[in-house]
């Protein structure tokens, strides 16, 4: 891995990954890529209740340069230390305004895919990968997997993981990066070129929206 994403879901990581790919950094890892893929799902699925310690990650992300968003930004200290020469992405927005797009989407997703909504039919990706889901849910929100956390408790994550990012990477290896910079600091950060053309700006609310239901409440085989 070069390059390893910290961020959060939802703080521009679409965007991101298609920057990294269009740097060369690429393929970039992201969740999309998990729910659309039954090995990747099974890979991931498996390190539900494995200490992070004992996750072997050169398999598990085995052909991929760079990776941002869950389940790949939620080990980012453990990929960290497996890839000493990586460089540290985290990305970030306004937390409030964060928690607005979490709420209109991935909360309101997963909400229904875990109480069966009749609307919500869930992909056997999603179903592999419901139980580290869960499993990341509790660290950041300290509830189960479906539940909604209140603003209050969901902003605190964020700033809390934001904090330790930030305090554990030493400065020379940490780009905080900020939703709608632009090329200049990434480029300078990663020492490539600044392309031609405006950054990659992808995923809005609804366009998120629209993907995640075809992922998550998708019929994609084994």
């Amino acid at each position: 891995m070069h390059v390893i994403g910290a961020g959060f879901p939802r703080t521009g990581t679409t965007s991101m990954k298609a920057a990294l790919e269009q740097l060369g950094l690429g393929p970039c890892h992201h969740m999309f890529d998990v729910l659309a893929s039954p090995d990747l799902a099974r890979r991931w699925g498996g390190t539900a209740s494995a200490d992070a310690g004992d996750i072997d990650w050169a398999h598990l992300l085995e052909g991929w340069r760079s990776g941002v968003d869950w389940p790949l930004s939620f080990f980012w200290r453990e990929l960290a230390q497996a890839h000493p020469d990586a460089k540290i992405v985290l990305t970030v927005r306004d937390p409030h305004r964060w928690y607005a797009s979490m709420l209109a989407t991935i909360f309101e997703v997963t909400r229904k895919a875990c109480a069966e909504d009749e609307d919500a039919r869930v992909s056997v990706e999603f179903q592999r990968i419901m139980p580290l889901l869960d499993r990341m849910w509790r660290a950041s929100f300290g509830a189960p997997l479906g539940s909604v956390p209140s603003e209050e408790v969901a902003v605190a994550a964020f700033e809390r993981h934001t904090e330790q990012v930030r305090a554990e990477v030493p400065g020379e290896r940490l780009l905080v990066y900020r939703t709608g910079e632009g090329w200049e600091r990434l480029c300078a950060f990663l020492g490539t070129d600044v392309p031609d053309g405006p950054f990659p700006h992808l995923n809005d609310t609804e366009a998120m929206l629209k993907r995640q239901e075809s992922r998550i409440g998708g019929t994609t085989a084994v």
